[in-house]
């Protein structure tokens, strides 16, 4: 018996000590500098330019449903245009809590200090000015040379509005998986194209889905921690639990693949898909931005829609998508 007990305490010593050691290199190694290309994007004073950024910041790109004070973000919802201050928040229990960045030109709280290559590298690449790591919240790591100029050349335009945003911060479970590497910038998978032909075919469409929009990030399962892909794209499926804006509400993202047993849109017709997204927002809670959605011009919503409708069929039902207050979640 003592040999017994003798053996788990120098179990529980070699436990320690290995437990230990991972907090320290966790504590020691999470924050590190990171590298990457500079695009060669310079901001422009064309008019048509600027329109074309204002146009994907609040529509497609949906720029303005992050980028602002949170009290605000119901009335850009409704079409208030305003500066691009920062202030969203996001908390995610045991792995953060993140904020979305004052993105008008002040030189001290915004953007005014930083060149159009360090913004166009954090969009881009996830590398911040001064080497961090950028959180993949944003879709833009493929989004053409032509409107990543556009989108900078309309936040050079912005009033500026001295907002200090905090910084966004990794618990420990974050800091761990970007010490072990499982975190980390990721680049475009392939090299972006300088610009788009702007249409309403299905490839346009892709490249909205997968590089503007970012349906392709909501509507694909995966795992929120890791960052894992556990889903087939654009088969639904991901939980948004409630948050600060939901009123206890929680959301699972639908299928859109044109499977014509479990896809949500299989049997719509062009006119019904445009219809729902001009009808905008339905539920006041929906993780979705319907209100810049809503206001995307006709070429890109047929875009989507040929490109819903071009796309692999997944079988994969998702039953319920809205869930009440304190009613079950399902396990992801």
């Amino acid at each position: 018996m003592k040999t017994f007990l003798k053996i788990l305490k120098w179990l529980g010593v070699v436990l320690a000590v290995l437990l230990l050691g991972v907090y320290l290199f966790v504590i020691l190694s999470w924050n590190k500098k990171w590298d990457a290309p500079y695009p060669n994007i310079k901001a422009s004073k064309d008019s048509a330019i600027i329109a074309r950024g204002k146009y994907l910041a609040f529509g497609p790109a949906h720029c303005a449903t992050c980028h602002v004070p949170m009290d605000k973000i119901m009335e850009v919802e409704a079409g208030l245009q305003m500066p691009l201050s920062g202030g969203w928040t996001l908390e995610i229990d045991g792995f953060g809590s993140f904020h979305a960045p004052n993105l008008t030109p002040d030189p001290e709280t915004g953007i005014g200090k930083l060149s159009d290559q360090e913004i166009a590298r954090a969009l881009r690449y996830g590398v911040g000015s001064d080497g961090r790591l950028i959180f993949p919240f944003m879709p833009f790591t493929e989004m053409s040379d032509e409107d990543l100029t556009a989108v900078i050349s309309y936040l050079r335009t912005l009033e500026p509005v001295k907002n200090d945003v905090p910084r966004s911060k990794l618990a420990f479970l974050g800091k761990a998986l970007v010490a072990f590497g499982m975190l980390h910038p990721e680049g475009p998978a392939s090299p972006p194209p300088a610009s788009v032909v702007k249409d309403s075919s299905a490839n346009y469409g892709k490249y909205l889905a997968y590089s503007v929009a970012n349906c392709k990030g909501c509507h694909t399962n995966f795992d929120k921690h890791s960052g894992e892909i556990i889903g087939k794209p654009f088969a639904g499926g991901f939980l948004f639990e409630p948050d600060a804006f939901s009123e206890g509400y929680a959301f699972m993202s639908p299928n859109l693949t044109p499977d014509a047993k479990t896809g949500i849109m299989a049997d719509w017709d062009q006119g019904v898909f445009m219809q729902r997204f001009r009808k905008g927002r339905v539920f006041k809670g929906s993780p979705m931005p319907w209100g810049a959605f809503s206001r995307m011009d006709d070429e890109d919503l047929k875009a989507l829609y040929a490109f819903f409708h071009s796309i692999e069929p997944v079988e994969h039902l998702v039953e319920k998508v809205e869930f009440a207050p304190g009613e079950p979640l399902p396990k992801q």
